[in-house]
């Protein structure tokens, strides 16, 4: 979710990627909270850390972590590339059970939640 808020909101003139500490498939719940707030990220596909920099390397300046397994990950990663590691906690809605409504709005809370820091990190 983090990677399509920040292309929605700043477009090409930062540049993003995501990327997992585990290999995962498309959310459809994720898919769903962005939707309702007209992002299509449909056509995503998560790739892990690993992938990433396969595909095209580490290059960045900031690398924001959104869960403790992820955050020890960018701080390793620190250790061969100069960035910034900032750790944004945030709830897993994966694991939140209940009604499909019950569900979505956990994906909806941490989508709030991104879109807000998101904005405020990356405002000119």
């Amino acid at each position: 979710m983090a990677e399509a808020i920040a292309r929605h909101y700043f477009g090409k003139s930062i540049y993003v990627q995501s990327a997992g500490v585990r290999k995962g498939e498309a959310d459809p719940f994720a898919i769903s909270a962005l939707d309702e707030i007209g992002i299509d990220a449909a056509k995503h596909k998560p790739r892990t850390l690993e992938e990433l920099e396969e595909w095209e390397g580490l290059n960045f300046d900031l690398i924001v972590s959104l869960s403790p397994e992820a955050h020890h990950a960018a701080l390793e990663l620190t250790r061969t590339i100069a960035a910034d590691v900032e750790y944004w906690p945030t709830p897993d809605p994966t694991i939140t059970q209940g009604s499909r409504d019950q569900r979505l709005d956990a994906y909806r809370n941490v989508r709030d939640g991104l879109v807000y820091r998101i904005r405020m990190r990356l405002k000119s």
